[in-house]
C-alpha cells in the first residue's frame, strides 16, 4: 500500500517548530529553506509523518488530520501538560463514537488540527 503524508500549511518557520518539534515532540526529518523563499519540511513521530508548507499553492490552512492507534495517549497528555506550553493546554476525553476511545486534539499557531485517539486504551480518564 502506498504512503500517505498530509501537507499541513504554515505561516512561520519558527513558529512551526516550536509547536510541531519543542512542544509535541515531532523530529524534523528534513527541510528546505532556501533563502528568501518559503520553507517546505518533514517532521515525524512514532510513524506520524507529515510535511509543513509555507508555500501558497500547497494547501489551504485549517486542515484537520486523525492520528489513529496511537499508543499510550494518556502518558503523552501528561507529558504535553507538564511543557507548559503557552499558547495549547488539550483536554483528553472519551468520544462519544466509542466509550473504549480516548481523543485529544490539538490546533497549530496556523488553524490546523491534530486529532489524536488511542483506540483501546488500558484505562480510560476523562478529563476536561
Amino acid at each position: 500500500m502506498p504512503t500517505v503524508v498530509p501537507i499541513l500549511r504554515i505561516f512561520d518557520y519558527a513558529k512551526a517548530i516550536e509547536f510541531y518539534v519543542d512542544w509535541l515532540g515531532f523530529a524534523v526529518d528534513w527541510a528546505d529553506r532556501p533563502a528568501e523563499a518559503p520553507a517546505y519540511l518533514q517532521v515525524s513521530m512514532a510513524g506520524v509523518v507529515l510535511n509543513l508548507s509555507e508555500h501558497h499553492g500547497d494547501c489551504c490552512p485549517g486542515a484537520r488530520v486523525r492520528v489513529l492507534d496511537f499508543a499510550d495517549l494518556a502518558s503523552y497528555h501528561r507529558q504535553l501538560l507538564a511543557k507548559n506550553y503557552r499558547y495549547n493546554r488539550p483536554g483528553l476525553h472519551t468520544p462519544a463514537w466509542d466509550g473504549n476511545a480516548l481523543e485529544m486534539e490539538v490546533i497549530d499557531p496556523f488553524g490546523n488540527r491534530l486529532t489524536f485517539t488511542e483506540l483501546s486504551p488500558k484505562k480510560v480518564v476523562a478529563q476536561p
